[in-house]
């Protein structure tokens, strides 16, 4: 079998964890960088609809493509990084985008912004595909640690930036924030662009053997991987577990006017803020924290048993949200949970994606299953319908509690058998 790992010498020395941990920390910088393309854009919508005088739901509309273009090509994408090495396409995703804001610095018209947004989400796209699944390739032996730690520095990297952006938009405009924000970040991820490699054989660790931690000896092709049915079951409970957090989460805000907590003061751990903005403010960083901190609980007790517990706690944390959530102090502290039990799924999917089907495709095999991503955002829009439709927001905490015990159940019944089945095979 020509993909079966080979009992040859390598064809390169072993490179010490130090220089692992550097390539891992220049992948991590790059996705801080990005960072903003996706979490700063919210503070630009006032101003661009004040200064435009066009209704919220259109300009959102930009931040919808943006999604939907950083995450279905990102397959395509990890395509180049597995034939050309990481290098070139984040050099080509530093330079998409900084094009793309530059191009929202001039827009005058909503096609202007949408055309912005898609070239900054194919760039922002490039680059989380190709960092993610870089790490994966470095550390086979600390795959969900270092997957993690690389979607950590997505999920946090834009707290360090909020205040310099509001300040800038606020003194000198949103369009000179847009320019020196998007040249700034843009040229920053082509310099690290330099010093991305890709592992060569023998260079990292041998698979760890770890009872808990089922790793084929066989690398799949992308065509492969999209025709094993067990893909197919990772990506249904990748779909159902994101859609079910951004339901909350991309509402956080509206459910907080309903219930009247938004602008309630609320005091922990010796600070004052009003509810929504305490819950926002803990959200952002419980959400960066828990990818590395489940995905290094999983390299221990395994993946499937991790998603069962983390899962299990989403739609038990979404579910408290619904009943106790309209005690502001309670909104706080239970929405920042949902947010813990949530980011997760961003270490947990690429490493087990990468256990199943290999390391020397990695990046396009975990970009296949990133997608997943982009159809959950797909599905939010229909839980603001249903709570159009009923007038309060009841059914959509259901449905999604529920998603969440489904995937728990899943991955524990369903996702962990089949799975130790798929990598015997693979292996003989």
């Amino acid at each position: 079998m020509t993909d079966m790992v080979q009992a040859t010498a390598p064809t390169a020395a072993r490179v010490s964890d130090t220089y692992r941990w550097a390539q891992l920390a220049v992948g991590v910088a790059a996705m801080v960088m990005i960072a903003n393309y996706q979490y700063g854009w919210t503070f630009f919508v006032p101003d661009i609809q004040k200064k435009f005088g066009w209704d919220r739901a259109s300009i959102q509309w930009a931040f919808t493509l943006f999604v939907l273009f950083e995450t279905w090509l990102v397959p395509v994408e990890g395509w180049f990084v597995d034939k050309y090495g990481p290098r070139l396409v984040v050099l080509i995703g530093g330079v998409l985008c900084a094009v793309g804001w530059a191009i929202n610095a001039q827009a005058t018209t909503l096609n202007g912004f949408y055309l912005g947004m898609i070239i900054a989400g194919i760039g922002a796209g490039g680059v989380y595909g190709t960092c993610v699944g870089n790490a994966l390739k470095w550390f086979p032996d600390k795959r969900g640690l270092a997957a993690g730690i690389t979607a950590a520095g997505f999920g946090a990297g834009s707290a360090l930036t909020v205040a310099p952006i509001q300040a800038m938009i606020k003194d000198s405009g949103f369009q000179t924030t847009f320019l020196y924000f998007g040249l700034g970040q843009g040229i920053i991820i082509c310099i690290l662009a330099f010093f991305l490699l890709a592992p060569k054989a023998g260079q990292v660790p041998n698979v760890v053997a770890n009872a808990n931690l089922l790793q084929t000896r066989r690398n799949y092709q992308p065509t492969e991987v999209l025709r094993q049915p067990i893909f197919w079951l990772m990506y249904f409970m990748f779909v159902i577990v994101g859609a079910g957090g951004l339901m909350v989460t991309a509402n956080l805000k509206p459910i907080a006017v309903d219930w009247k907590v938004d602008a309630v003061p609320v005091t922990l751990i010796g600070m004052t803020m009003t509810a929504v903005t305490f819950a926002a403010t803990i959200d952002r960083v419980l959400n960066g924290l828990t990818r590395p901190f489940f995905g290094w609980i999983s390299d221990m007790i395994g993946r499937e048993n991790t998603m069962f517990i983390a899962f299990g706690m989403e739609g038990f944390g979404i579910w408290m949200l619904y009943l106790w959530g309209q005690d502001p102090i309670w909104f706080v502290i239970l929405s920042g949970f949902v947010f813990f039990a949530w980011g997760e799924i961003y270490s947990l999917f690429p490493s087990t994606c990468t256990d199943t089907f290999g390391a020397k495709f990695a990046t396009t095999n975990a970009g296949l299953l990133y997608t997943a991503k982009g159809t959950a955002a797909l599905l939010v829009p229909l839980g603001n319908y249903v709570q159009q439709t009923s007038g309060n927001w009841d059914s959509v905490f259901m449905i999604a509690a529920g998603a969440n015990i489904l995937a728990s159940a899943l991955a524990i019944a369903v996702l962990k058998p089949w799975r130790k089945i798929v990598v015997a095979k693979s292996s003989i």
